[in-house]
């Protein structure tokens, strides 16, 4: 691993302008408390929702921003998007519990310089933040892992009632439409639907219909999604 004063070389002579935006107490005093140890990071503000981040921005002057994925009123991906929009030469840097493709891809589609677990070693988000201030991005290693295409023999299996559901909810079906249709319990549907996701490590249904379009489960349906 790159020692921290190799990083700290590699940086700029003036400390880098971080601020941490999580509503959790324990993440933000803990990280704040770590990353004050590091002398050429700057920990310029504390906050706890999407909404002071947008608002403070200007005042705080961030280099980075890490920046809480899910948080009441305006999350995370909110944030950073307006945040960007506004002021494009700030780094975003995610911090997040799900490690799921669907989060990593859309954290990224959104803006985000870098996406980090929050589980991860404290010296790995030092790291994240000056990959970031070099101008790269920075992806931990179950974030990677999520972006890599996954072998289908790698996949636990669906199962023969699976892959009917997969089907009618990939044409855009409701839980109780797929209940109706089966003749089975909304609840069981609900159940077969975490499974669904959990196998193909995705996480909405947006990403299951992009799943079935591109096995091919939805060829020969004769219905539009």
């Amino acid at each position: 691993m790159t020692s921290k004063s190799d990083l700290t070389n590699e940086t700029h002579a003036r400390s880098i302008r971080v601020v941490i935006v999580d509503d959790h107490p324990m993440v933000r005093d803990g990280l704040r408390s770590i990353l004050e140890t590091y002398p050429d990071l700057n920990l310029v503000g504390s906050l706890v929702n999407g909404q002071e981040a947008i608002d403070q921005v200007a005042n705080l002057q961030p280099d980075v921003m890490l920046l809480d994925l899910n948080m009441p009123g305006v999350n995370g991906l909110s944030a950073a998007e307006i945040i960007l929009e506004r002021y494009p030469e700030v780094r975003i840097l995610i911090l997040s519990m799900h490690d799921s493709p669907e989060y990593v891809s859309t954290a990224l589609s959104h803006g985000a310089k870098g996406y980090i677990l929050k589980d991860v070693p404290t010296e790995e988000v030092y790291t994240a933040i000056i990959t970031v201030m070099t101008g790269q991005n920075y992806l931990c290693t179950r974030a990677r892992a999520a972006l890599s295409p996954a072998k289908d023999t790698d996949r636990e299996p669906l199962t023969s009632r699976e892959q009917t559901i997969l089907l009618q909810l990939a044409q855009g079906k409701s839980n109780k439409n797929v209940a109706e249709h089966l003749e089975i319990s909304v609840r069981t549907v609900e159940t077969h639907r975490k499974n669904i996701k959990r196998k193909l490590g995705i996480s909405s249904t947006a990403g299951l219909t992009r799943y079935a379009l591109e096995h091919g489960v939805l060829q020969g349906t004769g219905g539009g999604l």
